[in-house]
């Protein structure tokens, strides 16, 4: 096992139908308004742009993003990450199976530190890096549903 390496899978399961969850995890500017562990966006091109992070564990990571696919019709939304994270991650939203107006949306990503003291960290503090991204996608999950639930109005700050 590389201890540098972190492959994460995560399903949301929501009750806002698929068109309108991948219009809001396509509005990339408007993360901090329900993601609390997203700081700041910093657009730095049409395509591009920089996301400060920072979660339960204390320190912030800077992240830059460049679109690597937007397709609506399959709900894929897919970043290169370079900066403190290195990688790719992966949004993909779907219909829910249950036949009601709920949506499936699957999160992956796999990424290595790009800073040193993380990858030196890597190996000691491997399940608590875990879980402090497990925090984020759970606090992610329920600001969307309060984001889409109140129409796009939703701000933690």
């Amino acid at each position: 096992m590389d201890p540098n390496r972190y492959r994460f899978r995560v399903v949301w399961r929501l009750a806002a139908p698929a068109r309108a969850v991948y219009a809001a995890l396509e509005d990339v500017r408007s993360y901090p308004l329900w993601w609390p562990e997203i700081r700041e966006v910093r657009p730095t091109g049409d395509e591009t742009g920089e996301v400060v992070v920072r979660a339960l564990l204390p320190y912030r990571l800077v992240i830059g993003l460049e679109t690597r696919r937007r397709d609506p019709v399959a709900g894929v939304l897919e970043v290169a990450m370079h900066g403190d994270l290195n990688g790719w991650s992966r949004f993909t939203v779907t219909p829910d199976d249950g036949g009601g107006a709920g949506s499936r949306v699957l999160f992956e990503e796999d990424t290595r530190p790009g800073r040193p003291l993380l990858r030196r960290l890597a190996l000691p503090l491997h399940p608590l890096f875990r879980a402090n991204h497990a925090v984020m996608m759970r606090r992610g999950r329920r600001g969307l549903t309060a984001h889409l639930t109140a129409g796009g109005r939703t701000s933690f700050r």
